[in-house]
């Protein structure tokens, strides 16, 4: 196990980990096909809500695409330890490839309509259950355990540097183009990533586990209880439950703040998002450059507290520059915490358990945004474009309190 180092932190060579030859493939590819997801991420709330003229009902498609990991993460989880995870990759891909096209066609023939959403977002979602969890779980094939944090770092600065440059692009496009353009990038991105995925060789070899005789609950279990008896592991997925649930619903609140509180356009929204990925793209470099000193305590237990704050400060802007700062703010402390939660939650968990802990965190990470998206869409309809980040605020700021007490109970009994 791996503790915080309480040496003064040194800032390394961010990159470290693209000496590894499987992990520079790799990192092409996703730079490429994230650029495309953020571009579709941007592209179907714009169209949701331009069906509709409804924040409830674009909220209705958001959790559609998050709910079946709420459903089957657990048993993704299982499957992850247990098969192969290059060829796992090579089926979710394809299939995302397939979806998104599938999209295209209906979005480019004029026919769409709010139930091809609907039913586009669950096939997603499907696929993502096993997609997001195993993606997470491979790059330890790839760099080892030595530069696992930073290339955890690396994936968190591309994921970010595509939430900034998607968006804008997106808004060209959507204004240039149509929708459906977006679309149909998305599902050529996806390409990218098979392309790399053909010239990559895992270092780590799977073989057959004794484990792998136990029944799928059992082998469920036995994660679950890896997660609960390690104290920084349970308190970790604690904060993240509340984070993830309350902080993580920009894409059902920035649509219906850009049109209703500041009248933008669709090329407008797009940069209203892209600032929110400045921010997050900040804070990945950050975590990346800190990486040789482990996860830090501040961020695990302070940054959530501060991103409650500024959720709330997001809710009162007026302008399009101060709406934008304030979100490049909040970008940069979600993902400062979110990419360090990751990094604290590999390094505490077994290479054996690592697929299991990773669908649980994922689990909480995607299935959590069903009931957050659906809060934010209520909120906004029924109370104004602004409640939806104030109330999503509030809600941080209360709910972390018990965990706050719960941990200097702790602490005053040791």
């Amino acid at each position: 196990m791996v503790t915080e180092q309480s040496a003064k932190t040194v800032l390394n060579n961010p990159f470290i980990s693209l000496r590894h030859r499987n992990f520079r493939f790799y990192f092409a590819g996703m730079c490429v096909s994230t650029v495309g997801t953020w571009m579709q991420n941007t592209a179907q709330p714009w169209l949701a809500y331009s069906l509709t003229n409804s924040a409830l009902l674009l909220s209705v498609v958001s959790a559609l695409q998050f709910l079946p990991a709420l459903l089957f993460s657990l048993f993704a989880g299982v499957i992850i330890d247990r098969l192969p995870k290059k060829p796992m990759l090579i089926l979710t891909q394809s299939l995302s490839l397939v979806i998104t096209f599938g999209l295209w066609l209906l979005a480019s023939s004029g026919g769409i309509q709010y139930w091809h959403l609907l039913v586009s977002a669950s096939l997603l979602g499907i696929v993502n259950t096993l997609d997001m969890p195993l993606r997470q779980a491979f790059v330890v094939e790839m760099v080892g355990h030595e530069d696992l944090t930073n290339a955890i770092a690396l994936n968190s600065l591309t994921f970010n540097a595509a939430r900034m440059i998607g968006p804008s692009l997106a808004g060209i496009v959507m204004g240039s183009f149509g929708v459906a353009s977006c679309f149909l990038i998305n599902s050529l991105s996806f390409g990218a990533v098979l392309i790399s995925l053909f010239f990559i060789q895992p270092v780590v070899c799977e073989k057959p586990r004794e484990q792998q005789k136990q029944g799928m609950f059992e082998s469920i279990g036995e994660g679950l209880r890896h997660i609960g008896q390690n104290e920084s592991l349970m308190i970790t997925m604690v904060f993240l439950i509340v984070i993830s649930t309350f902080a993580l619903n920009y894409g059902v609140a920035v649509p219906v703040f850009a049109q209703q509180i500041l009248g933008l356009s669709e090329t407008g929204y797009g940069f209203l998002l892209s600032s929110l990925g400045g921010g997050a793209l900040l804070g990945a470099l950050l975590v990346a450059s800190l990486s040789k000193s482990g996860p830090r305590r501040f961020i695990l237990y302070v940054l959530p507290a501060v991103t409650g704050l500024v959720l709330i400060v997001i809710g009162f802007t007026n302008s399009f520059v101060t709406t934008g700062v304030s979100l490049a703010l909040g970008g940069f402390l979600f993902v400062t915490y979110l990419s360090t939660a990751n990094s604290n939650i590999q390094i505490q968990t077994e290479d054996r358990f690592r697929g299991r802990v990773m669908s649980v965190y994922s689990l909480i990470l995607a299935g959590s945004s069903p009931l957050g998206s659906l809060f934010v869409g209520a909120a906004d309809n029924w109370f104004g474009a602004r409640m939806g980040f104030i109330a999503c605020g509030v809600a941080v700021l209360v709910l972390i309190i018990p965990v706050y007490l719960l941990m200097a109970a702790r602490q005053n009994r040791m």
